[in-house]
This record gives structure tokens, C-alpha cells and sequence, in this order.
């Protein structure tokens, strides 16, 4: 189905499903929840539970976190082109950067994609 049939709704879904099954085949698991919104030009997504149960013991020792932090941003940045290609071929839009962040205390990642042209206004017309 081509991004232009379909609804804000589904777009949000199939870049979650897509986020959700990257994450399972690169990182070995993936998250408990997963969430995509589209906001003007921006896609974001909202992973909880992301952490191994080995991540959320390390988390409760001393420099746990930061540890946890590094490691997970030093693999997203290596994979960045895989995920920007996948947002892509989700949306129909070209990605034009990528920002992620992680609580290693709470499990959760954002994912912002930051996109050429503005899909929301697209998909609602």
C-alpha cells in the first residue's frame, strides 16, 4: 500500500511495527510498548521497556547508567542509515536527521526523525 492511501493512522502503525521488529532483529528484543506520532515534519517514537533484565541490574550500580546510556547511543549511531532507510520507505519521505535519546533509568527511548517535507499536512489532504 503506498504511503499516499494511507490514513495519518496507519503510517504511524507501520513505522511502529517497522521500529518494534528492527529492534527485535539488531538489538535481540524489542520494546514492552512501542508508539509512532507524526507531527507536521517530525516522526517520533516512543519505545518503553527497552532494557535487558542484565541493563536494568547495571542501572542500580554506580556509573550503571551512563554506561547503559553510551553503549545503546553508540549502536544506534552505528545503525543511523539503517533506520533512516527504514523510516523512509515507511513514510515516503526523505529523513533528514535523526535524534534518539535513553533513560536507562526508566527503559525508554525517543526516536525523533526530522523529515524534507511536512507528512502530516500530506496524509491529511
Amino acid at each position: 500500500m503506498s504511503t499516499a492511501s494511507r490514513t495519518k493512522g496507519q503510517v504511524e502503525a507501520a513505522v511502529t511495527e517497522a521500529i518494534t521488529q528492527y529492534e527485535r532483529d539488531y538489538l535481540g528484543r524489542g520494546p514492552k510498548e512501542a508508539k509512532t506520532f507524526i507531527v507536521e515534519n517530525l516522526v517520533v517514537i516512543r519505545l518503553q521497556g527497552i532494557l535487558s533484565p542484565a541493563e536494568r541490574q547495571l542501572s542500580q550500580e554506580d556509573d550503571g547508567v551512563e554506561l547503559i546510556k553510551q553503549m545503546r547511543t553508540r549502536i544506534i549511531e552505528s545503525s543511523s542509515d539503517d533506520l533512516h532507510t527504514l523510516v523512509t520507505k515507511e513514510t515516503g519521505a526523505e529523513v533528514e536527521s535523526m535524534h534518539a535519546d535513553i533513560s536507562a533509568r526508566t527503559g525508554e527511548r525517543l526516536f525523533v526523525f526530522s523529515l524534507a517535507d511536512d507528512l502530516e499536512a500530506q496524509l491529511a489532504g
